[in-house]
């Protein structure tokens, strides 16, 4: 018989701003400061897995503009930006006939991702982790004559996980989008539902379930019957954490937030069947004019976490086998207030206060009986990439420019009111 798999899982909980992805060396400064957090709570005598946070690739889009910071809402800069880098997207928004927020996306997309998988895998390697890198909008690619292409016109919220050695041990993309995601925001593709797959290793058969499919019951369903272990649910929540959520398929049936995310991990590793422990890391900070805010949890069975804990705003129960403070404690009507401080834009001495956190938790399973995944074409892709295979772009010539360039605008005005709407 196989020995048990005993290993550590560490949830990093970071505070983020958009001056952290203006340049590389930013960029790296903030992953590594992740890492580093989490370096105290690394163990020497068991494999660790690390879980960042979702979306921490997507304000990648601001690399080298620093100077639209000054305008400060993410709707504006995107605005300026597509502007700015006309000669890069109008070939993606005329070739592939996407909106202008995607094309803006996809045009940086092949330095973004270098950037992003190479940035993960150094860091991988240097504290010998497996790395849950979080997520970040990037496309779908393949190979095809030794080269990278990209497929035309996808854009998916991808999580990808890596080993010590800093190789690819897979991606899952998110499936279930929210209404910030879809076409009224950052115009997303949805992932597919048949490419569920779980990923046998020493700290976990691990499955990913980006923020919203974590709470879907198709997603987990599939999960669970891949023989998932070890849930990994990254978190960008872009509201009050104190505040009610309402969301597809039902909007009127609005809760408390934390009454909500009562039914991802914390349902999935105390009900489940396959499932018997979860990771759920939650960014944090005021993103220009976006708030992010949560609480990260490491949750299990009730006999493995009996001490009754729970989110604010919920009654306290077993199966927090850590949990991050919130700001404060106090009666819901205070909370709430706190929440609003918090946000951005309030003018409160709060603004912008928000707690972080590194949450770490012994865990042990028995052997793996689940089988190793066949690669994908895009797989295959990203591991070529990490081993140094270039990705390509485009760029139209600045004869004929100003004649997309009238187009361009028209469709971003187009796109603009539509999502309004």
């Amino acid at each position: 018989m196989s020995p048990d798999r005993a290993f550590r899982a560490v949830a990093v909980q970071p505070h983020w701003s958009a001056a952290d992805f203006t340049t590389d060396d930013a960029f790296r400064a903030w992953m590594r400061s992740q890492l580093e957090a989490a370096r105290p709570h690394l163990s020497p005598q068991r494999p660790t897995l690390v879980v960042l946070t979702e979306l921490n690739g997507l304000p990648l889009v601001l690399r080298g503009a620093a100077w639209a910071l000054r305008f400060g809402t993410f709707e504006r800069v995107s605005a300026a930006l597509f502007v700015a880098r006309l000669p890069r997207v109008l070939p993606v928004l005329l070739r592939e006939r996407v909106s202008p927020i995607r094309a803006l996306q996809l045009a940086a997309s092949a330095d973004n991702a270098r950037l992003y998988l190479h940035t993960c895998r150094d860091l991988a390697r240097e504290y010998g982790v497996y790395l849950c890198c979080g997520s970040l909008p990037m496309p779908r690619y393949h190979l095809r004559g030794g080269r990278l292409r990209r497929e035309a016109g996808t854009l998916t919220n991808q999580s990808i996980l890596l080993a010590p050695d800093g190789s690819l041990i897979g991606v899952t993309d998110k499936i279930h989008l929210t209404p910030d995601e879809q076409a009224s925001g950052v115009d997303l593709t949805p992932g597919r539902l048949e490419e569920v797959r779980v990923f046998p290793t020493s700290v976990g058969d691990l499955g990913v379930a980006i923020s919203l499919d974590a709470f879907r019951a198709d997603v987990m369903g599939a999960l669970e019957a891949a023989g998932c272990t070890v849930l990994l649910q990254p978190d960008a929540n872009a509201s009050a954490w104190t505040a009610q959520e309402g969301l597809p398929p039902d909007p009127t049936h609005r809760r408390d937030q934390p009454v909500a995310w009562l039914e991802s991990s914390w349902t999935a590793s105390t009900r489940g069947d396959s499932i018997r422990y979860a990771v759920n890391p939650m960014v944090v900070g005021n993103l220009l004019d976006l708030s992010f805010d949560g609480q990260s949890a490491i949750t299990g069975r009730a006999e493995d976490a009996p001490e009754p804990r729970s989110y604010v705003l919920t009654e306290p129960r077993p199966g927090f086998l850590a949990l991050a403070p919130w700001v404060t404690d106090g009666a819901p009507d205070l909370l709430r207030v706190v929440g609003r401080q918090l946000s951005a834009g309030s003018g409160h001495p709060r603004e912008n206060a928000y707690h972080t956190d590194v949450l770490h938790a012994d865990l042990t399973l028995p052997p793996s009986r689940v089988p190793t995944p066949p690669c994908t074409p895009h797989e295959e892709a990203l591991a070529a990439l990490l081993a140094g295979a270039r990705l390509g772009g485009g760029a139209l010539s600045w004869p004929g420019l100003a004649l997309a360039a009238a187009a361009a605008l028209a469709a971003w005005r187009l796109w603009h009111d539509r999502s309004k709407r």
